[in-house]
């Protein structure tokens, strides 16, 4: 059975969408301990950001909340929905608008930085006590700045044939 995937945008200023983001968000963070914010901060950011977002139907299934210099402030997919694409269609809307993109990922989490590793962020810096609770990060960028839409493209083509 094939599954519709409706992409919709909430760009800075709206927040249309930020109750069903949080929510989800909340599920990832009880299930793994990762994207642990508090409201205000999240609610915040998310309204400053150019939020892209993936429904199955009226169910959220990701979202990534991006910055305008092309910093990535949060990337989520739903647990049940990983390894289908959603992550790297997350990332391709955030290429849309910028040469170079951005993230934090915490030191401690493998599948994040497994995932950013396989499309090509490179770690630039650790961070120790980044985040609130003392957790350390790593700092990655992918591209840098000339023509990444190319890089990612080419990306893309390596993915689906395998080589």
């Amino acid at each position: 059975m094939s599954v519709n995937v409706e992409t919709r945008v909430d760009p800075p200023g709206s927040s249309e969408f930020a109750a069903d983001t949080w929510e989800l968000k909340e599920r990832i963070r009880e299930r793994e301990s990762v994207l642990k914010q508090r409201r205000a901060f999240f609610a915040d950011a998310y309204r400053r950001a150019n939020d892209h977002l993936l429904f199955e139907g009226d169910d959220l299934v990701g979202f990534a909340s991006v910055r305008r210099d092309g910093y990535i402030l949060f990337l989520a997919v739903a647990p049940d929905r990983r390894g289908e694409g959603y992550g790297k269609r997350l990332v391709a809307a955030a290429l849309q608008d910028h040469e170079s993109i951005s993230c934090h990922a915490r030191a401690t989490n493998e599948s994040a930085l497994s995932f950013y590793e396989h499309l090509g962020f490179e770690i630039i810096r650790r961070i120790n006590g980044y985040y609130e609770d003392g957790g350390d990060a790593y700092y990655l960028r992918l591209g840098d700045g000339s023509s990444l839409r190319e890089k990612f493209a080419e990306f893309f083509r390596r993915s689906m044939t395998g080589t």
